[in-house]
């Protein structure tokens, strides 16, 4: 990890994708089911988000997922959450329920401050909220 990247969440989830021929949520990579170890990385020097998660079982990366400024993030259920962009629809099944609220928190977290970068806020706002993050 970049030095001015740090985790601001970790939770426990399995990752999936719509698959629209077969109108089922299947793994992101097939055959990999169980849970990733999923983190929200935000990177302090140019202020992004990404979602990435590791297989607990072999530590392989299964999604590594820049977080844009607009994206719908839905809260299905208290367990499972979904996105989508322009090529597919995600879904984190979590492994419980305040995993699944810290996981959402930080998302939504993300996407305020998105948001607030351009023309969202003020400066005076931006300002203020860097400082009681820091």
């Amino acid at each position: 990890l970049p030095p001015s990247e740090q985790s601001i969440c970790q939770a426990r989830a399995s990752v999936m994708v719509y698959d629209d021929t077969s109108k089922k949520w299947v793994p992101i990579k097939p055959g990999q089911q169980g849970f990733s170890r999923i983190n929200i990385y935000h990177n302090t020097a140019n202020n992004t988000f990404r979602v990435v998660g590791v297989k607990l079982q072999d530590q392989q990366v299964v999604i590594n997922y820049s977080i844009v400024k607009g994206l719908k993030y839905n809260q299905a259920t208290p367990t499972f959450h979904q996105w989508r962009d322009a090529r597919q629809v995600y879904g984190l099944n979590f492994a419980s329920k305040e995993e699944a609220t810290t996981f959402s928190n930080a998302m939504l977290f993300a996407l305020n401050v998105l948001s607030a970068q351009d023309g969202g806020a003020s400066h005076g706002q931006v300002e203020e909220n860097a400082e009681s993050a820091a």
